[in-house]
């Protein structure tokens, strides 16, 4: 069985009983997932790529195990590679000396040999892994309420998702969206955003100064035909290209990354990339879609720390209880009736189980 970040939009139930059925597994299982818990409870065995040295390194353990001893093996890597400079250090200076001597010309040469081939035999030093450095854009100016939403109802054929929400997002509010799977969190985001239009005779209106900003969890406003590079630049006209080119640079894209299709590009990256584009439009209201999605543990954690600092508007879904409490909400809607109530603690469950 072959996984690749099987948890992504399942609520906490589906959670639960995934973890439950692939920890009974009796078959072989490859799975690539940032679901930690999910890790623990399953995983056996741990392959590590090592991009800095090109190999493959296996744990036979599972991954609370494993990342202690991927830390010791780092620490013994680094004293193993001092240990080798300093004593080639020492040869080189001796060779240098000896050199000086033609009667010991050779034993220098003999010298300068061996410090060569011990520091051929290292590892190369493993640096820290890069981090996007995410941060949300200072918003443009607006109104005191840039975006309404009335009697917004969607349909898919004769199944109607929900009907008659109305709502409003004013200056700087910062709203969650709760519902169990298929309430109708997404699509209304989709409606908010003008991807898809409402049903019947209801509308989203744009209030004064309004500039949206969406992320889409399946990453709908990349255009995978298009390089990183073109799709910056469509989603950012107005930026000048010196400008783009720093910020992609922030998000882990330079050099020949620029040039290759969005399409063939992981989920992460996709990720950092739709984020990239949010960063650089200044806008004043900004619709997340499960943003956390496919994202490494550090890349989460600027992602949280660019909520927390964001001045517009935020209109959040998520299963993500860390991306909540980084947003700290002041309202809450319960799809798919649209009801509205202020945050309170009591909702915080809701996200967990949604």
């Amino acid at each position: 069985m072959l996984l690749d970040e099987p948890t992504n939009h399942l609520d906490a139930d589906s959670i639960a009983w995934l973890r439950n059925f692939l920890s009974k597994h009796e078959g072989g299982l490859i799975m690539i997932s940032h679901d930690v818990e999910l890790l623990d409870a399953v995983c056996n065995k741990v392959w590590f790529l090592d991009a800095v040295r090109a190999e493959a390194d296996v744990y036979n353990m599972g991954f609370s195990k494993y990342k202690d001893a991927r830390a010791l093996d780092e620490a013994r890597r680094r004293r193993e590679r001092a240990n080798a400079e300093k004593k080639a250090s020492a040869l080189q200076k001796q060779a240098a000396k000896l050199g000086a001597k033609a009667t010991k010309a050779a034993a220098a040469k003999q010298m300068m040999a061996r410090a060569e081939r011990m520091m051929g035999e290292l590892d190369e030093v493993r640096v820290a892994d890069k981090v996007a450095s995410i941060s949300f854009p200072e918003p443009a100016p607006c109104g005191k309420t840039p975006l309404f939403g009335k009697g917004l109802t969607k349909m898919y054929g004769s199944l109607e998702v929900f009907a008659g929400v109305d709502l409003a997002v004013d200056k700087g509010s910062r709203v969650v969206v709760l519902g169990t799977n298929g309430a109708g969190k997404t699509t209304l985001l989709k409606l908010l955003a003008g991807v898809e239009r409402t049903d019947g005779e209801g509308g989203v209106v744009s209030g004064h100064g309004l500039k949206i900003g969406y992320f889409a969890q399946e990453h709908d406003t990349i255009d995978g035909d298009k390089s990183v590079w073109e799709n910056t630049i469509e989603a950012c006209p107005d930026a000048g290209q010196q400008d783009l080119r720093g910020l992609l640079g922030a998000f882990m894209f330079s050099g020949d990354k620029l040039e290759q299709p969005a399409g063939t590009l992981s989920g992460g990256e996709k990720t950092r990339l739709a984020l990239a584009t949010l960063v650089s439009s200044r806008a004043n209201v900004l619709l997340l879609d499960e943003p956390t999605n496919n994202l490494d543990p550090q890349s989460r954690e600027q992602v949280l720390d660019a909520l927390k600092t964001y001045t517009g508007a935020v209109v959040l879904v998520t299963h993500d209880p860390g991306a909540v409490r980084a947003l700290e909400p002041e309202r809450v809607i319960i799809m798919p009736e649209g009801d509205e109530d202020m945050w309170s603690d009591e909702y915080m469950e809701i996200v967990e189980l949604a």
